[in-house]
């Protein structure tokens, strides 16, 4: 059979037409996750409870917006389950992307964009006590550990690895032990709530130098016998060090009580890293994303403990002893405090 010209042109425009008619848009409808999983279902997977989820998303619902993509839509429960997602699993965008149906991208947006909202949460929860109750009450629940008096918190510092930032000063992100991180100065109290956080300087940073550059260091924050137990500084008014050579029953008494009162930042450390992966396994994003994270998840962590919203047994946390890192020179002052403990209270 023949086919003549001007009919083959005539079927080639009408294949050509066809194309371009615009196919309708199909929207699979995204799985209710809150439904999928039970209520231990749901912890485990994202670290948190519904419950606390959902005060959360109250929090900073109104200030992030749907995203509308080529087959659905992302919800702000979406986008926040994405991102606590990324922080229980510390697993590549790429597969929390394939695990959502959303493209990799777009996970780097949404995990930025909620991980900004929930950083800006911070002053009002991570935050010095401020009343005398609040004082009070914390005072108490360092005391109950090992009748260590008059303690408001106790100060130390992680490391949260971070990929190489890249740069001309890439190299100062690298810390003793060889990876690129972020070395992070925290507070918490016997409950395990971070109280400070200063997440912004390279893992080559020596813990002192975070100290003293921090609001912390000001003593015009510790009016009366206030002390921060501490060993990566020298001893001052309000800061207490552990002895370097206890030699008296006196001495050997306050340093057990100090080791094992300050186990509180040490503890709360692991807690922190084990509720969300991505602070052990290392964060794989730009370093300011980074830095917001590490803020996010601190937060996350203190409105988890303010709601008894506990994913793991604290018995389960192994109490370790604190290497006893050089002091630096005593200061008078800090010295005076520590012996009047030490012959009044420990002996």
């Amino acid at each position: 059979m023949e086919y003549s010209s001007s009919s083959s042109s005539s079927d080639e425009e009408i294949v050509n037409i066809v194309r371009y008619i615009e196919r309708p848009r199909v929207f699979r409808e995204r799985e209710d996750q809150y439904e999928k999983y039970n209520y231990q279902e749901f912890r485990d997977r994202f670290r948190i409870s519904k419950e606390t989820v959902n005060w959360i998303i109250e929090l900073i619902g109104n200030n992030i917006e749907k995203i509308s993509m080529r087959r659905n839509t992302l919800s702000v429960v979406d986008q926040v389950l994405i991102t606590l997602r990324f922080y229980a699993t510390g697993s590549f965008q790429i597969l929390i992307g394939d695990d959502n149906d959303v493209h990799k991208t777009t996970v780097c947006r949404v995990i930025k964009k909620v991980s900004c909202e929930i950083a800006r949460l911070c002053p009002h929860f991570i935050k010095m006590s401020q009343t005398k109750n609040e004082v009070i009450a914390v005072k108490a629940g360092f005391y109950d550990i090992r009748r260590f008096p008059n303690v408001l918190g106790c100060i130390d510092g992680t490391h949260i690895p971070i990929q190489s930032p890249g740069g001309q000063n890439a190299e100062i992100f690298r810390n003793r032990k060889g990876y690129f991180s972020v070395n992070v100065q925290a507070v918490c109290d016997a409950q395990l709530m971070i109280r400070d956080i200063v997440a912004r300087w390279p893992g080559s940073t020596h813990y002192s130098t975070i100290f003293n550059g921090s609001r912390i260091c000001r003593p015009v924050n510790f009016q009366g016998v206030i002390c921060l137990v501490i060993v990566h500084t020298a001893a001052k008014k309000y800061l207490l060090t552990p002895l370097l050579d206890p030699t008296t029953q006196g001495e050997n008494n306050y340093n057990a009580a100090h080791i094992q009162t300050r186990n509180s930042v040490e503890r709360t450390f692991g807690v922190w890293k084990r509720r969300f992966a991505c602070l052990s396994l290392g964060l794989r994003t730009k370093l300011q994303t980074s830095l917001t994270v590490i803020v996010a998840t601190a937060v996350l962590h203190k409105v988890a403990v303010l709601k008894n919203d506990n994913f793991i047994n604290m018995e389960e946390l192994i109490d370790e002893v604190p290497e006893m890192p050089p002091q630096q020179n005593e200061n008078i002052e800090g010295n005076a405090l520590r012996r009047s403990l030490i012959d009044n209270h420990f002996s």
